[in-house]
């Protein structure tokens, strides 16, 4: 019985005695709680601060796009300067760096997807690259930016390619000074890629559009081979008011929340961010060709969706928006070409279009339209391209990009330069500048370099996203047909938008899709697609 109580008082003092010693290791883990908690309030303070800022440099950017008149211009650039360095100060800040540093133990022992650890990657990635920069190269960069989009606006109107010139030789020096800011680099062009498409290299970026345009020519070639579809019923009068909400009419039953967006109207369509609750779209409207504003709504749209339905408890860091641009555009063409341009589709929105244009519509069959909407064609305008060709368009201008940034290539021999790849790739040359090297605002805005090859990138995800739609939600195509877009929209929500920027590219594909990129499941719905139309027997899926 005494060894009993002796025990017993044994088990009891090395209970206390353990409590005793837990006691400070608690108190030291609730101290270190606090101290994250303290330093994550602090972290996202800043870096909500510095999404503030730029959600009202995006404002000004969207209204100089839109509403903004001419005469605005030169106070513009010297805003929208201001604006960049603000924001540059604060994402250079030593005290945001330090934050990040405190905290990378805490996020390193979070689950991988936890909100908390993605914000703090995230922003750590984007501190990493923006102390590389400096304050004062953003500001004039911004201002330079500025001016060069307000003369753009009148120099593509009026052929005029000389009065650009020397803009585009600035921009083609600040775009180099900027990749240079980023040395050692395998290729001058990787940092501008790197800012669109984290991750990727112009050695990545060749490879696929060499894969790509193995596998396109022969399908171009294919096609061209067969009559040319009439695309007549396309093209006559059709009321700008009424494109514009036949158009809007689609883009709400895709899911898109006028609650928190608008529709307005720019001379080259974009989608723009100002925080969760407020992602705009815009589109430009011709009276004589029906798919200028229709398409361009569909593809704005996609981006929207994207935006829309990134997860609230993101909203106002860096992890708030699209995970890139390549991802970005694959939800733009996936809307736009792979829904918006279906069959599904407009057998159920034909008959309204039919009653909104009767005049123009009335006596033209459903399948002829279907026909002419997916018309395929050696053209000069890349976003009027069809699905087919389009891509071509992408690998001529990032191959001018390179010899630009390269030097083998003088701003002043871009015109003919142009002239001469699309006589050669596309056996058609434009007759003037406008639809030539004017055609494209992001030389003339931004920077040279570095977005064209989201596009492609786009293109290619936007089947296979679409493909593992399909393999999860085998119902789809019919609900298309139907008018009904919520099982999609759905699915896209749950494995790509709602993670913003919480994982990277490639991490986001996987997960989605079960494998990294492939042009796989692109070429099989290009064949598949337009082997129908054209009735083609000697091309074969990829």
């Amino acid at each position: 019985m005494k060894k009993a109580k002796k025990a017993k008082k044994a088990v009891a003092t090395t209970a206390r005695t353990s409590r005793k010693a837990a006691k400070p290791a608690r108190s030291r883990a609730k101290k270190a709680r606090r101290s994250h908690d303290a330093l994550l309030a602090e972290l996202k303070a800043r870096l909500a601060e510095i999404g503030d800022l730029e959600g009202t440099s995006a404002i000004l950017s969207w209204d100089q796009s839109t509403y903004m008149p001419a005469g605005g211009a030169p106070s513009r650039g010297r805003q929208s300067a201001l604006l960049s360095r603000l924001v540059h100060e604060r994402r250079t800040d030593p005290q945001l760096g330090g934050l990040i540093d405190a905290l990378a133990p805490y996020a390193e022992r979070l689950p991988p997807d936890h909100d908390d650890a993605a914000v703090i990657a995230v922003a750590g990635r984007d501190f990493a690259k923006a102390v590389r920069v400096p304050a004062r190269f953003v500001e004039q960069f911004s201002q330079h930016g500025s001016a060069s989009y307000d003369a753009w606006t009148r120099a593509r109107k009026n052929n005029g390619f000389a009065s650009m010139r020397p803009l585009l030789e600035r921009t083609l020096e600040l775009s180099r000074e900027y990749a240079n800011y980023f040395a050692p680099y395998k290729h001058v062009v990787d940092p501008l890629i790197d800012d669109m498409d984290e991750g990727m290299t112009c050695a990545a970026v060749r490879a696929l559009f060499g894969e790509l345009h193995r596998k396109l020519v022969p399908l171009v070639r294919a096609i061209g081979e067969r009559p040319l579809t009439d695309d007549s019923c396309l093209h006559g009068g059709f009321v700008e008011g009424k494109q514009l909400d036949f158009g809007l009419g689609i883009s709400k039953a895709y899911g898109y929340d006028l609650g928190r967006g608008r529709l307005d109207r720019t001379p080259h369509p974009f989608c723009t961010r100002f925080s969760t609750g407020d992602v705009r779209i815009t589109t430009r409207v011709d009276p004589d060709d029906l798919t200028e504003a229709l398409f361009s709504t569909l593809h704005e749209t996609g981006h929207g969706l994207y935006e829309q339905g990134v997860a609230p408890a993101l909203d106002g860091t860096p992890a708030g928006c699209g995970t890139s641009a390549g991802v970005h555009e694959s939800q733009s063409r996936l809307w736009e070409n792979v829904v918006g341009r279906s069959r599904g589709l407009w057998q159920h929105y034909y008959p309204e279009l039919r009653a909104t244009f009767p005049d123009r519509f009335g006596e033209v069959q459903l399948e002829t339209f279907y026909r002419a909407i997916n018309k395929v064609e050696r053209s000069l305008i890349r976003t009027e391209a069809d699905e087919v060709t389009y891509n071509l368009h992408i690998i001529i201008r990032f191959e001018l990009e390179l010899d630009l940034l390269e030097g083998r290539l003088a701003i002043r021999d871009l015109p003919e330069a142009w002239r001469a790849r699309y006589q050669s790739d596309l056996g058609v040359s434009p007759a003037d500048d406008r639809d030539g090297c004017l055609q494209d605002v992001h030389w003339y805005s931004g920077r040279i370099g570095g977005a064209f090859q989201s596009y492609t990138i786009g293109n290619v995800l936007s089947a296979q996203f679409y493909a593992a739609a399909l393999a999860a939600h085998p119902e789809i195509p019919a609900e298309i047909t139907s008018g009904r877009f919520a099982t999609l929209h759905g699915w896209l929500q749950e494995n790509i938008y709602r993670h913003g920027r919480k994982f990277e590219a490639d991490e986001v594909v996987r997960r989605a899709t079960g494998e990294p990129m492939t042009i796989r499941p692109y070429m099989a719905y290009l064949t598949r697609k337009y082997g129908e139309l054209y009735d083609l027997t000697k091309v074969t899926p990829a």
